[in-house]
């Protein structure tokens, strides 16, 4: 059996990366042998470790990345009670919004109930024409404005004035901020 010794490709293999002198096999030293001993090979002592980076052996290999620079942390003024005061904010809001809603839906859900459970009383007269049921229908609309009008004027008493004092706030720190920079 022969095999053909030549290539099989028309383009010369790659040569093989260069290797930087720190990464090449030391070389063995031959001391003089002595007839007692065998004779080892010696290797020099390990260069000393240089604190630049080393080179990547291939091409293709991952480049180290640079860190970032350590930036000093920003020097902020931060308000006393900022989140105690979102807190309050959120709590009298909360408050408006249920006290409004319920207002409401509390009126309807009684409506309903009594449509339920009492029809007798439903279908009684008021006056002619006029039975309770339809009476607290119509007394819907009056409720609703009333819940509406309840809503106002608790966010004039209870929110604005929180919302007013923290927009303040959150202004007064804008402007340290600045005149700080």
């Amino acid at each position: 059996m022969s095999y053909d010794t030549s290539p099989s490709s028309p383009f010369p293999p790659p040569d093989p990366p260069p290797v930087p002198p720190h990464h090449a096999a030391p070389k063995p030293q031959r001391s003089q042998p002595s007839p007692s001993s065998p004779s080892y090979p010696t290797y020099p002592a390990h260069p000393a470790h240089h604190s630049s980076p080393t080179p990547p052996t291939y091409p293709w290999a991952p480049q180290p990345q640079a860190p970032e620079p350590v930036r000093p942390p920003r020097r902020r003024h931060t308000a006393l009670g900022r989140h105690s005061d979102l807190r309050v904010l959120r709590t009298a809001y909360r408050r408006q919004r249920r006290v409004a809603t319920l207002t409401a839906l509390g009126y309807f859900t009684l409506f309903l109930v009594l449509s339920a459970s009492a029809p007798s009383l439903m279908t009684s007269r008021v006056s002619d024409g006029l039975n309770v049921g339809l009476l607290l229908g119509l007394l819907q609309i009056p409720v609703t404005c009333a819940a509406i009008a309840l809503y106002e004027f608790t966010a004039r008493r209870g929110v604005d004035p929180l919302a007013e004092r923290m927009r303040r706030q959150t202004e007064l720190d804008t402007r340290r901020a600045e005149a700080a920079r």
